[in-house]
Parts: C-alpha cells; structure tokens; sequence
C-alpha cells in the first residue's frame, strides 16, 4: 500500500459482462476519508463500488483495496478482503426471522468468530457506537427504518473495517433520518479513523455535509468536483 491509501485505483478499465461501464479510472480514498460519490444511475457508481469489494474483476490498470492487489484477487481472498470492507446497502438485507443479536451473532461467525464471550462484548460494542444497544433483542420489523439502517452500521463495524462503502444508504429514508444516518456515517470516519464512501444522488443531504467528491459521469471517474 502506498501510504495511507486504502483504496487506489490507476488507469483502471470497468466492465459488467460484456459492457464497458467505466474507462482509465484514477481514484485514491485514504484513512479517515469522508468522500461523497455522485453520478446519474446508470453511470457506474455501483460498478466501482463492486470492484473496490470485490464483486467485479479488473484487467487493465493496477487496483489495491485494503492491501489486496484487485488485479490477482482469488475468490478464496474476497471473504478476507470484505472483513476489512463495511459494505452497507439501501434495502438493508437484515434476516427477518432473526432478532438484532441474531443478525450480528451470523455475521460474526461467517466471517471467523468463534468465542462466545467476545461475540457477545462486540454485538453490544457497535450497537452502542449507534445507539441501539436497547435493540438488542428486538426483530428487524420492530424497528423503523433508520433504526434498521443503524444496524446494518453495526453489523458493518463489527470487523472494525478499514473503509466502509454505503450504496444509496438513505435511499428508502426520510430527509431527517438520512441526515442522522449520514452523521453518524461522519462520526465514525472521524472517531475511528474509518474511511467512507457514500453513492448517492441526494444532492441536498451533500450540501447539508460537505466533503470531497467523486463523480462518475461519461464513462470516466472524476476526483474532487464541486457541485454547484
């Protein structure tokens, strides 16, 4: 890794199937990055998403995400480099016949856990980092949605993540409870160290908090754009 960078893309080509989405894409996303990634659907914000997690291969140009070389990436590799990666969608993806506790005890152990005692000090560690540490027993449908999304934080946290990559989080939310769901987005960045990138298309919710910028627009990545 060249030095604090978590992600580093250079002259890196994207395809999903046979269609060229993105072309010589130049990014960089260092520790503790708060960074905002815009673009009209359809230009190729979840593309780049899936190649930083794993989900989409690269053949041209050099990528590294949180020390994996994304060129010579084995699929035995991508549950180790997504232990690193806090990937956080807008529809949620919680099991519903499973209570909070539940939701995370799964992951934990999908992902290496095994000791009883530090799941169960972790579970109530990240859900106190986003106030639910009351919810521990409740049932997905008990919850509102942005509670819902809050959970998906922790369960996103619980590997103590390097970066986490949040695709439309505030899609399915009001305005006030994606303002509180970005800030608490924010808090970890800054508390942590957790670096964060966020696509959206949510022009006001970008306004409401500044940052760096990175849009995809014509086939191309552009780094640090202004809106107006």
């Amino acid at each position: 890794m060249i030095g604090n960078s978590i992600i580093k893309l250079r002259g890196v080509d994207i395809f999903q199937q046979a269609h060229h989405v993105l072309a010589d894409v130049n990014l960089h996303v260092d520790k503790g990055d708060f960074v905002w990634l815009i673009g009209q659907t359809g230009s190729g914000k979840s593309s780049l998403l899936k190649v930083l997690y794993g989900d989409v291969n690269i053949s041209t140009g050099e990528g590294i995400a949180c020390g994996y070389d994304l060129n010579n990436l084995k699929s035995k590799d991508v549950p180790f480099l997504r232990r690193k990666l806090g990937i956080v969608f807008q529809d949620f993806q919680l099991l519903i016949d499973r209570s909070v506790e539940q939701n995370l005890q799964f992951v934990m152990r999908a992902t290496g856990w095994k000791d009883k005692q530090l799941i169960a000090e972790r579970i109530l560690d990240v859900l106190e980092k986003v106030g639910l540490r009351s919810k521990l027993k409740k049932m997905p449908h008990e919850l509102s949605g942005g509670e819902q999304q809050r959970v998906v934080i922790a369960r996103a946290l619980l590997n103590n993540p390097e970066i986490i990559l949040a695709d439309e989080p505030t899609g399915n939310l009001d305005p006030d409870t994606s303002e509180e769901i970005v800030l608490l987005l924010k808090q970890i960045s800054q508390n942590e160290g957790t670096a964060v990138v966020i696509a959206t298309h949510d022009y006001h919710i970008i306004r409401t908090f500044p940052s760096r910028i990175i849009k995809c627009e014509n086939g191309k990545v552009l780094e640090d754009v202004t809106i107006g």
